[in-house]
């Protein structure tokens, strides 16, 4: 299939603009019978004009648009001799291409756009143009350079660059997706100026880049091609990702971490930008790339050698995407914990916003008068925390800002409908944390199914794990290349949640909320001597190992109930949050107060570590425990272990109960039966920074130093 013909061939070009200009190329495509509709096609062109003015340096111009008026890929070449004004800041274009691709693309689209742009970017392929003298000269030089590869030895396409891909797989051929251009190509139209003085490095470099424009047909490439010369010519390798129609396989892992500097030439966002992060990285549009290549390798040079002599600035590299908690390469009790801890680190913003809301709400209510917390707005309703929309249209409808009842009710209100996304969101970044994106449908209507079946967090984390697993077996199929633009957006999503959702309906949803049942049945019956050996166990957890595994595993079995909460006042999973809480401030309170009391049985170093674990602790930060620890382990564990599981006893003992997931003493006032709490928590410090004084003092060479300081 030829993309051009003599027939879309106009050697002496005229027009008032561009857009006259680009009507006399469209008429050759209705002429060659590509063309369905012609103002339907110059509407497209004009409306990509909008977005860029598609000019470039050197004379060139590039109209170009995607239309469901076009019936093939299509080339249509017009030679301006006296030049047409296209936008580029070095003067008019004489060298025309108006592109027209069918509005879904194809093969031969994906081919045809890469070559097209690195012929461009050849010098003795635009002279060619230059100086032919027929149209059928024409277009001999554009099939010479722009032949489509026949069907039978057509490449497959790469995938499509937003098509996501499940963790682990697939990385083996992701460098041959990269766009890697062509070797033989000259360098960038040579009309425009470097812009920065940038020194060049004084070593190899080996650079990435990421190339993407609006529509993602001629620039995204044609930026890629001067991206990659200039590194060849600055003696770099550069393998570029464009995230263009044409597609390719993202960079892989490997690759990033392998490269010194990063180059974005981009109008659009950057997809998985957080890739990227802690790399020192140019970011420019895409013609700037096109224009002043050099220039931006350069600059990337100098940003490497910047970067290498002060390693500071990767470490404050910012991550500007949603990111997992898996290690790819761990074991697989590793990454089940990892999982399931990505899901609750996306839940617990929910959580907090939620449960600090109602507990507001309530606050507000029993100071205007509500009765043991409930809510009623001038006896109008009383709201149930499973309806939410009524409660929320009826508020709207009789709302009066003079009345506090009215306020309460709006802040139970809104923090009822956080609490709703509870289970939909743990499930659904399980699912993430699995699938990467695939996961997410699957997982968030999964989790919502289990609320409505009422099988609470633990059918959310079930739906999280089935649907994740569904969506990364589904993503990793082999299909056919014409299924493959859909697989993301449609099969996928469609495939994974139909069969979550039905296993779940069908076969696992009722033995889980029979469990959850159990489980909250189990909880609200726990009272004296059970609810306290709860708190002692949850509370020495929490002391063991100051952020590490088994502190997480108890923070996540507190944090969770919280969804089964709901909005009862007196649940005991409010009373496990508080004694989680409490427990976990316990170890850096007590190191600091040892650091206090007795500063010589510390080094200068831990003495200024517990000056910092005040802070820490009464922000409900274990971490700030670590550095004692790992200087002095046993002693350090066995005094958190002991303090924090007394207080988490007598937490519970004493019926404080949190609704926020986190925050320490900043949470306070949301905290029920706060003056228990605080006790509690002394109590447990203090035993922690006794016990640890003690058992340092068994340590003759400490005891030692001490005295002689």
């Amino acid at each position: 299939m030829s993309l051009i013909t003599t027939e879309q061939v106009v050697l002496d070009l005229t027009g008032a603009d561009r857009h006259d200009a680009t009507a006399t190329l469209a008429r050759t495509l209705v002429a060659s019978g590509r063309c369905t509709d012609l103002d339907a096609f110059l509407a497209d062109v004009r409306e990509r004009e909008s977005k860029m003015a598609t000019g470039l340096p050197g004379g060139i111009g590039i109209p170009h648009a995607r239309s469901a008026a076009i019936t093939e890929p299509s080339l249509v070449f017009g030679r301006a001799t006296d030049g047409i004004d296209w936008g580029a800041k070095d003067g008019p274009a004489r060298l025309i291409f108006l592109i027209a691709a069918p509005e879904g693309g194809g093969d031969a689209h994906m081919q045809m756009l890469p070559k097209l742009a690195k012929a461009l970017m050849n010098k003795d392929f635009r002279a060619a143009l230059e100086n032919a003298t027929s149209e059928a000269e024409v277009v001999d030089i554009v099939d010479r350079h722009v032949r489509l590869d026949p069907p039978a030895e057509s490449a497959e396409p790469a995938e499509l660059a937003d098509a996501p891909r499940p963790p682990e797989t697939g990385r083996e051929n992701a460098a041959a997706g990269a766009t890697a251009v062509a070797a033989t190509a000259s360098p960038a139209p040579e009309s425009a100026e470097p812009t920065t003085d940038a020194r060049p490095a004084d070593r190899p470099l080996t650079l990435v880049g990421v190339t993407s424009c609006p529509t993602g047909i001629a620039h995204t490439y044609m930026a890629a091609e001067a991206l990659e010369n200039a590194a060849r010519e600055a003696g770099h390798t550069i393998t570029v990702e464009t995230q263009g129609s044409a597609g390719s396989t993202p960079l892989t892992a490997e690759q990033i971490a392998a490269a010194d500097a990063v180059i974005f030439a981009h109008d659009v966002e950057v997809r998985d930008k957080a890739r990227f992060a802690g790399k020192p990285t140019v970011d420019v549009g895409v013609k700037r790339a096109i224009s002043d290549g050099p220039a931006l390798v350069a600059e990337a040079g100098r940003l490497a050698a910047e970067w290498q002599a002060d390693p500071s600035k990767a470490a404050a590299a910012p991550s500007t995407e949603m990111a997992t908690k898996v290690d790819s390469t761990g074991g697989v009790g590793t990454r089940v914990r990892q999982w399931l801890m990505t899901g609750v680190s996306y839940m617990i913003p929910f959580v907090a916003a939620g449960g600090i809301l109602i507990a507001l709400g309530f606050m507000l209510a029993q100071i205007f008068g509500g009765k043991n917390g409930a809510i009623d707005v001038t006896k109008l309703y009383t709201l149930d925390p499973g309806s939410t929309a009524q409660g929320v249209t009826v508020l709207q409808n009789n709302f009066n800002p003079l009345d506090g009842m009215h306020w309460a009710a709006l802040l139970f209100l809104i923090g009822a409908a956080a609490f709703g996304f509870l289970v939909p969101i743990l499930s659904g970044f399980i699912a993430y944390s699995i699938a990467d994106r695939p996961g997410l449908v699957p997982g968030i209507v999964g989790g919502a199914v289990a609320v409505t079946m009422q099988a609470g967090f633990l059918g959310g984390i079930v739906t999280g794990f089935l649907g994740g697993f569904l969506a990364r077996w589904i993503a990793g199929w082999k299909v056919p290349k014409g299924v493959r633009g859909v697989m993301p957006v449609v099969v996928i999503p469609l495939l994974s949640t139909l069969i979550t959702v039905g296993i779940f309906i069908t076969l696992v949803g009722r033995p889980i909320k029979a469990l959850s049942d159990a489980l909250t049945q189990a909880l609200n019956s726990m009272n004296g001597a059970s609810a306290i050996v709860l708190g002692l166990i949850l509370g020495a957890m929490m002391g063991f190992d100051l952020g590490g595994p088994v502190n997480k595993v108890a923070y996540t079995f507190a944090t969770t109930g919280l969804a089964a909460a709901g909005t009862a006042t007196n649940a005991p999973q409010l009373k496990i949050m508080a004694a989680t809480m409490a427990a976990g401030m316990v170890a850096p309170l007590g190191m600091a107060l040892a650091t206090t009391v007795r500063p010589r049985l510390f080094s200068e170093p831990e003495q200024e570590n517990g000056k910092a674990a005040w802070l820490l602790g009464a922000s409900f930060i274990s971490e700030g425990a670590i550095p004692f620890a790992a200087a002095d382990p046993w002693r350090v564990i066995v005094s958190s272990v002991a303090g924090s599981s007394v207080t988490g006893a007598l937490c519970m003992a004493f019926g404080a109960t949190l609704r926020a997931p986190h925050g320490g003493i900043w949470v306070l006032p949301l905290i029920g039966n706060f003056a228990m709490f605080i006790i509690a928590l002394i109590v447990g410090v203090a035993i922690t920074a006794a016990l640890v004084v003690l058992l340092k003092q068994t340590d003759k060479n400490r005891v030692a130093v001490a005295g002689a300081a």
